[in-house]
């Protein structure tokens, strides 16, 4: 139950509002598209007895350009059941920052819990050579090293629309987004499914599919499974922490989100969706 909201940077980055970021997605991809993405959650599946029910709403924000770096602003409020009178609420809100090149970022996470006090993470992150530096504010000072092939959420993104392009299959990352506590790594398996033609029909529609800015883009199926780095590392554990299943646009925007945290399944419904104006750059 826990990783649904100690994980939500990675849900924002990928099922939220999936972009690329830097030169070389802007030159394969074309312009990123600037939105407010509305997702409905209800839960799909429960495998255990832990959850009877769930329901919440992700709201994002995204803006930006290639000169300027990617912002983006999630709130995630959720509720789960556990059918016998126990009710889990959480307020997940983040803000965050990342250089188009995928040299810098940062971050602020604030987590509530029902009526406990909220937790908070912030720090940054700068990429210096072969490795990458973090500094952390909260939750307490620290600084840190990671190694110089860990990307970032949106570059990860970027990294995701080019291997479709590619006609790529499997993609493996290292990934860093500030969650859990600020220091958690995470291992991704990216599997990419055959594109999706622009004109095929889709049993549930949402509002991206009948946006003008849409209508002709193909998307790809995407699921990506995260596994904790750290516990790979000591027991060769293989199991994912988590997976996302979602349908990627070429422009970077996703559909048909499926959140699955090994007890229970969630599913996310883009329910509303805004376009954004673009600044271009000078």
């Amino acid at each position: 139950m826990v990783h649904l909201f100690r994980t939500s940077l990675g849900v924002m980055a990928l099922a939220a509002a999936a972009l690329a970021s830097g030169d070389a997605a802007a030159a394969a991809n074309g312009p990123f598209l600037p939105h407010q993405a509305l997702y409905d959650l209800s839960l799909v599946k429960s495998r255990s007895s832990s959850v009877s029910s769930a329901r919440g709403r992700i709201l994002y924000n995204f803006a930006g350009s290639s000169c300027e770096g990617y912002t983006s602003e999630f709130r995630q409020v959720s509720e789960l059941d556990s059918g016998e009178g126990k009710i889990t609420l959480s307020d997940l809100r983040s803000n965050s920052w990342e250089d188009a090149a995928g040299k810098s970022y940062r971050f602020k996470i604030e987590t509530r819990m029902n009526d406990t006090d909220s937790s908070r993470v912030d720090g940054q992150a700068e990429r210096d050579g072969d490795h990458i530096n973090v500094k952390l504010k909260l939750p307490a000072p620290k600084s840190f090293t990671l190694d110089g092939a860990t990307v970032f959420p949106t570059e990860q993104i970027q990294r995701i629309i080019a291997a479709a392009r590619d006609g790529k299959s499997l993609l493996e990352l290292t990934v860093y987004d500030g969650s859990d506590n600020g220091e958690k790594v995470y291992n991704t398996m990216t599997v990419i499914g055959q594109p999706i033609p622009a004109d095929r029909a889709v049993a549930s529609p949402d509002p991206s599919i009948g946006d003008d800015h849409m209508k002709t883009l193909k998307r790809w199926p995407v699921t990506v499974s995260y596994f904790d780095r750290e516990a790979q590392q000591k027991e060769g554990e293989q199991t994912p922490v988590y997976a996302m299943s979602f349908e990627l646009y070429e422009n970077g925007v996703s559909r048909a989100l499926v959140l699955d945290y090994n007890d229970f399944v969630i599913s996310g419904a883009l329910g509303k969706f805004d376009v954004r104006d673009a600044k271009p750059c000078n």
